[in-house]
């Protein structure tokens, strides 16, 4: 297992380097987005309109934060991330279309965002749950906030991290998926079993 301090943009030879279970620090621009965000990208990607950041190279971070408006700026108190599967139908698109390289978040996602990782150079990493007032000390200023009719949790939040983490590599970019490969070789010993006990019933 090795460990990287990648800055954004992150190219694809940052990305091609990450294996599952490797540590990674981020520096630079990082851009939070859930699940109302997400759609509205997607609808902004299919109309052809521009975002209000370019992905290209960048970081997406699942997740909402606790934050206090001071003159006018923001603190970020917490940054805990959310559930990414929740992001699973709309991420491809995501990381096709926008050239997404990182997705932080937890929980893990699907076969469909495995594959655009896969095929666009693209990785996931998780944060550890409830940790948000960890995942705050690394981000240093907020650069701006979009979409604040969404919610403050559920807005396109951007900003400036140094040395956020540590985060693990869950799905790289070869096609290997953590979570999936252990369910699949927990459903294999789980037949193995099944047949061993089947096996030794007196007929």
């Amino acid at each position: 297992m090795a460990i990287y301090h990648l800055k954004t943009p992150i190219s694809d030879q940052d990305v091609e380097r990450l294996n599952i279970g490797d540590t990674v620090y981020v520096s630079g621009i990082l851009v939070s987005a859930r699940d109302a965000a997400h759609v509205r990208m997607v609808e902004a990607i299919r109309r052809g309109e521009a975002l209000p950041v370019d992905l290209r190279g960048g970081v997406i971070y699942h997740a909402g934060p606790v934050a206090v408006k001071e003159g006018e700026s923001w603190r970020i108190i917490s940054m805990g991330p959310t559930t990414s599967a929740r992001m699973e139908e709309f991420e491809p698109e995501v990381i096709e279309k926008l050239g997404v390289k990182l997705v932080i978040g937890k929980g893990g996602m699907g076969s469909r965002t495995t594959e655009a990782m896969r095929r666009f150079k693209a990785a996931y990493l998780i944060f550890t749950g409830g940790a948000g007032v960890l995942a705050a000390r690394a981000i240093k200023r907020v650069l701006g906030v979009h979409w604040l009719d969404l919610g403050a949790a559920e807005a396109m939040w951007i900003l400036e991290v140094e040395e956020f983490g540590p985060l693990t590599v869950i799905i790289d970019s070869k096609g290997n998926n953590y979570y999936e490969d252990l369910r699949r070789k927990a459903r294999e010993r789980v037949d193995e079993a099944a047949r061993e006990v089947l096996g030794s019933v007196p007929r």
